[in-house]
């Protein structure tokens, strides 16, 4: 929370309440996810405060988005600062890092294109969620 002070934003109920809510789950959540969660706690919470939140977070380096099934989804930015790809379940939106990189196999086949970054994302069903 001292980053956000830092950045000069306010340290709210809402936010602390928000950053809780992915210190929790552990996994990609939407905005629909977070306010169904928050519902109780605060009934007139918008999904305009939602994005505007989430995107402070993204921007600040506390969460980070992926986008799929046309929504995008967001979870608190990995621990470890090494560079890796994400398992993600469809089902329950758990993750799992994998620190293989299909760019070291691409390299050969990039033919002079300027790379300036990348993401890698598999998606499927945890053992879990499978059975």
């Amino acid at each position: 929370m001292v980053l956000l002070k830092e950045k000069g934003y306010k340290y709210t109920e809402k936010r602390k309440d928000l950053l809780t809510l992915f210190a929790r789950e552990k996994r990609y959540l939407s905005a629909k996810d977070v306010q169904e969660s928050l519902k109780n706690q605060y009934p007139g919470l918008s999904f305009d405060t939602i994005y505007r939140n989430l995107t402070t977070f993204v921007e600040l380096g506390l969460l980070e988005e992926t986008e799929w099934e046309g929504e995008r989804k967001f979870r608190f930015t990995c621990s470890h600062n090494e560079h890796h790809h994400h398992l993600i379940c469809l089902t329950c939106g758990s993750t799992k890092s994998i620190h293989t990189c299909p760019m070291e196999v691409l390299n050969n086949e990039l033919n002079g294109f300027d790379v300036t970054g990348h993401k890698f994302e598999i998606y499927g069903y945890c053992k879990e969620c499978k059975n």
